[in-house]
């Protein structure tokens, strides 16, 4: 039943991954992701820990699909506002 969180008899051992392969791969992986975006990120390297960090853009391409244009939100809202105004007002 928990042959999966303990393992088979008789299996084969998992292949345990070196250092070296893990930091291929990551590299590898973050390669093929920077190929692909038009605005590249700018790479920082912290000589003092050996760290790395990547500058950003404010909004990634795939952002900007998901979020709803700020302009029909901004005018939305203020109409509402104007409506509210308006309904406050007694009437003449």
């Amino acid at each position: 039943m928990f042959k999966f969180l303990f393992g088979r008899k008789g299996g084969a051992e998992p292949v345990k991954e070196t250092q070296r392969e893990t930091l291929e791969r990551a590299i590898g992986e973050i390669n093929e992701i920077m190929a692909g975006l038009t605005d590249k990120p700018k790479l920082t390297v912290d000589m003092d820990t050996g760290g790395l960090t990547l500058d950003l853009p404010e909004q990634m391409p795939d952002e900007a699909l998901a979020l709803p244009a700020p302009a029909a939100d901004t005018a939305a809202d203020d109409t509402a506002d104007t409506a509210e105004a308006d309904t406050d007002k007694p009437a003449a």
